[in-house]
């Protein structure tokens, strides 16, 4: 426990005297006794005039000299240290204390006063090294940087964020955010996706705001990207790998049935007709049928995929919906493990989902290894797995392309109608290998 302190009262201008007048009237005081019995002393003995008088002035001179002198040893060390700190407080610290000793009292402060100047000055330009690469970056960005102060005026703008209101860095410093059409911006959502047009651009924005403090005032920062540009590329490159899948399954099917109508045009333009031509244009006709049959079928595989509903939620029995899922496949055993567990989900989704996992585990175990479907409670959610003893993932860039499959009779929509699925319920679908043994492990979290 630390005794309280008694309360001090710094002492009046008028009566305050300064330190170094207190120490050179201590030291004139610690003198005076000595002098003092040396006059005495030569006054019993009844020593001769110009003796004592001698005597006396030396002392008295020594004792000057050694007051002034012990005066000067601490005012001059006390200032030292003195501009020290102020050199620390202007921010120079390039100043250091010399000749000063780790045995020595006064040394040891000296080198502590050092020591705290080189600490600042390491840190100083470590914080202007981190400055300068922040700055770098931020000129750098593609991404509207914008600054304002309590009041709204702005105070920062990047090179692409001058670019987004048509001006220039310079030119917005200080204009405050309605005349710039921002207000809202930072009234609004800390983050939120906007379609709107600015002097600079037009497109959809990712916009997010927050607060932060400078010199203890509450500054707000803007932060403004385009989404536009990389929303096109990734619908570029969406649609190439659709074009691609749908242009795939097009050849397959109208080329068989252009090549089938060629030579049942052949057959039917001959006279007299073969004998046999009855058999072979109700082949010729079956073929078109087939490959119309798979087209429309793929067009439906698609339609559905398109169309899926936003998910009906509500509580679901996750162990009754998995035992089902498992006794709808006949080609394979499916082994179920997992808790009595209850989630909110929409069942009929859920259960499809699970449906065509597990279909593609026994169509990769090819009927012979083991598929086990389970289901277990997580922090945050649950994760349910689907594990086969199938050949493992070979390639997985194509596993989410829609109608991309290797199977045959297969339709390509399976994973990326049950990660749509998931996706849509807050989830995640994945697919890797097994790490302790052969097969893959489809898991499903839940959130």
């Amino acid at each position: 426990m630390v005794a309280p302190q008694p309360h001090l009262r710094p002492a009046s201008r008028q009566h305050a005297t300064r330190y170094e007048t207190r120490i050179l009237l201590l030291a004139l005081g610690v003198g005076a006794v000595p002098i003092a019995v040396l006059a005495a002393v030569l006054w019993q003995l009844d020593a001769p005039p110009a003796l004592a008088t001698t005597a006396l002035g030396v002392s008295l001179l020594a004792w000057l000299f050694a007051a002034h002198r012990l005066r000067f040893e601490v005012v001059y060390h006390l200032q030292t240290l003195a501009n020290l700190l102020e050199a620390l407080r202007e921010g120079d610290f390039s100043l250091r204390g010399r000749r000063a000793r780790r045995d020595d009292a006064l040394g040891e402060v000296v080198l502590e006063v050092n020591a705290l100047a080189q600490t600042l000055r390491e840190q100083r330009l470590e914080a202007r090294e981190a400055s300068a690469l922040l700055q770098k970056v931020v000129v750098e960005l593609e991404i509207a940087v914008l600054a304002f102060d309590r009041e709204g005026s702005l105070k920062l703008a990047n090179p692409y964020g001058a670019r987004l209101l048509a001006s220039s860095p310079e030119a917005l410093v200080g204009k405050r955010a309605a005349s710039l059409g921002l207000a809202e911006l930072l009234t609004g959502p800390t983050a939120s996706i906007v379609q709107r047009t600015f002097p600079g651009g037009t497109g959809r924005w990712d916009v997010r705001h927050a607060t932060f403090r400078e010199a203890g005032i509450e500054h707000q920062l803007l932060v403004i990207s385009d989404l536009s540009r990389a929303l096109r590329e990734e619908e570029r490159k969406a649609w190439q790998r659709l074009i691609r899948v749908i242009g795939h399954e097009l050849n397959n099917s109208l080329a068989p049935i252009m090549s089938m109508a060629a030579t049942l045009s052949t057959l039917v333009a001959r006279d007299p007709l073969p004998g046999d031509w009855r058999q072979d244009l109700g082949s010729g006709l079956s073929v078109v049928g087939d490959r119309a049959g798979a087209l429309s079928r793929f067009m439906t595989a698609y339609a559905s995929l398109a169309r899926l509903p936003s998910p009906n939620r509500r509580a679901v029995d996750l162990a009754q919906l998995a035992r089902r899922v498992a006794a709808l496949e006949t080609r394979a055993a499916v082994r179920t493990e997992g808790p009595t567990l209850r989630i909110e989900a929409d069942a009929d989704q859920i259960e499809q989902a699970l449906i065509n996992l597990v279909k593609n585990a026994v169509d990769a175990s090819e009927g012979q290894g083991r598929v086990l479907l389970r289901w277990r409670a997580t922090g945050d959610g649950t994760v349910v797995e689907v594990i086969d003893e199938g050949p493992g993932i070979a390639n997985a860039d194509n596993l989410f392309v829609p109608f991309f499959t290797t199977k045959p009779g297969g339709s390509g929509i399976g994973l990326v109608l049950s990660r749509q699925i998931v996706e849509g319920h807050g989830g995640t679908l994945t697919l890797e290998n097994r790490g302790d043994a052969r097969g893959c492990v489809a898991r499903v979290n839940l959130r």
